[in-house]
Formats: structure tokens, C-alpha cells, sequence
């Protein structure tokens, strides 16, 4: 026992001293908004991997929780909020009910084993469609498109968004927000009833 503290001991000081090197070398905003990213693919490929689903879905938390602190990062505060609210929230929490209703959580699902190989090689080709579509494309940058005066009326929109979603919201889009509710009202309901039937 000692000696496995005395193990994980070593490794996390080492895996210190190499984020602290990595941090120092490319500065501290962009050594975390590449750490957050790391954290939000080894999360998604956790989903992909895991056996286990209860694990795999809250591996899938993990990313979205990562995913909001690259909004952070980006200072989209709002994006942020949403994206802890209701995917790190409303969604994980579904789909974790959901699983824990499933049986035989630990075994993982062994019927498909056939299509692993076709799926990894659409997946390799589907991948490298996009990083051909990322590369090749002249991507325009916001400098060239607005002109250096209304910058500052950009930076005014992009400060007050949640006044701004607020304000439609409860403006111009009561009808279809009021709706949403109902019918989310409406589903929860139904969930409530299946499993009461069972």
C-alpha cells in the first residue's frame, strides 16, 4: 500500500512538472484552452471505447464539461451556462437514467462486433474528408470582413448576448418558447407514465 501512494505519488508530481513546463512554454491561456481540449477528446474517445456504459456516459459529461470551459476560455459566458445547464445537466442526467433503466449495464453491447471494421473505416474516411475540407478551404477572418470602426459595436453584441437571447425570448418568441416548455412538460410526463406501467 505504501508503496503504490508513494507510485501515484511520483506520477502526479511528475505529470505536474510537465503541465507546468508545457504552461510556461506556451503561456497560460493557451496552455489551458489546449489542456481543456485534450481533456474533451480523450473524454469523447472514452464514449467511443468504454464498454461499461454507465462509464461511457459519464466520460460523455466529462466532455461536455470540458466543452464549456473552452467557452469560457473563448469568453462566450453564456454558451458556457448553457452548455453546463443543459447538455452537462438535463441531457447527462437522461441519458444516464436512461442507462441505469437498461439491464446488464456492465456488459456492454457484443452484437455488433461485425460492424466494428466498416465503421472504423468509414470513420477514417469521413475524417479525412473534413480535415481535406478544413484545409482547402479560404477561410475569411472577421478582421477583413468588418471594418476596423465597428469593431467596438462587435464587441458591444458579443458582451450582452444573454440580454440580448433574453430579450427575444421573452419578446418577440414568448409563443414558440411557451410551447417548448409544454411539449418538454408533455415528454416528462410521458416518460413518468412508461415507467409507471412497468
Amino acid at each position: 500500500m505504501t508503496l503504490f501512494i508513494l507510485l501515484v505519488g511520483s506520477l502526479l508530481a511528475w505529470l505536474t512538472l510537465v503541465v507546468v513546463g508545457f504552461l510556461t512554454i506556451v503561456g497560460l491561456q493557451d496552455g489551458i484552452f489546449w489542456l481543456l481540449t485534450a481533456i474533451a477528446i480523450a473524454a469523447a474517445v472514452g464514449v467511443l471505447v468504454l464498454q461499461d456504459i454507465f462509464r461511457a456516459a459519464l466520460s460523455l459529461v466529462v466532455s461536455f464539461l470540458a466543452i464549456a470551459g473552452i467557452f469560457v476560455m473563448l469568453s462566450s459566458d453564456f454558451l458556457a451556462v448553457v452548455q453546463v445547464l443543459i447538455y452537462a445537466g438535463a441531457i447527462s442526467v437522461l441519458i444516464i437514467f436512461a442507462v441505469l433503466l437498461t439491464r446488464d449495464v456492465g456488459q456492454g453491447n457484443l452484437s455488433n462486433r461485425r460492424f466494428q471494421f466498416p465503421s472504423a473505416v468509414a470513420s477514417v474516411l469521413l475524417f479525412s474528408a473534413i480535415c481535406f475540407v478544413v484545409l482547402k478551404t479560404d477561410w475569411i477572418l472577421l478582421e477583413d470582413v468588418v471594418p476596423s470602426g465597428t469593431m467596438t459595436r462587435v464587441e458591444e453584441v458579443l458582451t450582452s448576448t444573454p440580454q440580448w437571447v433574453a430579450g427575444l425570448l421573452l419578446r418577440e418568441w414568448v409563443l414558440p418558447f411557451e410551447v417548448a416548455s409544454v411539449l418538454l412538460l408533455a415528454a416528462v410526463l410521458g416518460a413518468l407514465a412508461l415507467v409507471r406501467e412497468r
